[in-house]
């Protein structure tokens, strides 16, 4: 077998240490799972890996030394993860750079994009209902129209309810107890 991509599969939990058993495997795809834990030593026994992507994960502690002596690997892109050939060192807070921000945890980048949307979303309404105060305060036409048009409103809402709500329910009462 020359590689195995399990991807974006949802895969969770600590790295699987049986995986050390493939030793003839030359690529190795992890990423975008929400794997735990640290990076089993024994990944060094996969001898002729060229890529292994443990990306996009929540993954923690160092990378193991033996990691370092394999041919190519695809870096890990992870805050939680620290020593060479990262810049985090190990022992202290992770430090999100911007590149990190841009190519690194997914779920920051999401709720990144969640708060800029309500924030967006609660400026233009402020902005909205400040605008049309400000027309009903200056236009005298608009004011007088803007309130018929509520008067309309609690009309027709007060006879919906009238006869949709308080009818049958009356009639209904009328019939059981009568």
């Amino acid at each position: 077998m020359s590689g195995i991509d399990v991807s974006s599969n949802r895969v969770s939990g600590e790295i699987p240490i049986e995986l050390r058993n493939m030793s003839n495997i030359q690529a190795l795809n992890l990423s975008h799972n929400h794997l735990i834990g640290r990076i089993p030593n024994t990944f060094s026994n996969l001898q002729k890996i060229e890529s292994l992507d443990l990306s996009y994960n929540r993954l923690n502690g160092s990378i193991p030394v033996g990691l370092l002596e394999l041919n190519s690997l695809t870096v890990f892109r992870n805050p939680f993860l620290c020593g060479y050939p990262l810049d985090n060192k190990c022992g202290m807070s992770p430090k999100l750079s911007n590149a990190t921000k841009i190519n690194g945890d997914e779920e920051s980048t999401e709720l990144e994009d969640i708060k800029c949307f309500y924030i967006g979303f609660v400026v233009s309404y402020g902005a909205i209902l400040l605008g049309l105060a400000a027309a009903l305060c200056f236009n005298r036409y608009w004011r007088k129209a803007w309130f018929r048009m509520i008067e309309a409103l609690m009309f027709y809402c007060y006879y919906f309810m009238l006869d949709s709500i308080v009818t049958p329910v009356k009639s209904r009462w009328c019939r059981n107890v009568g």
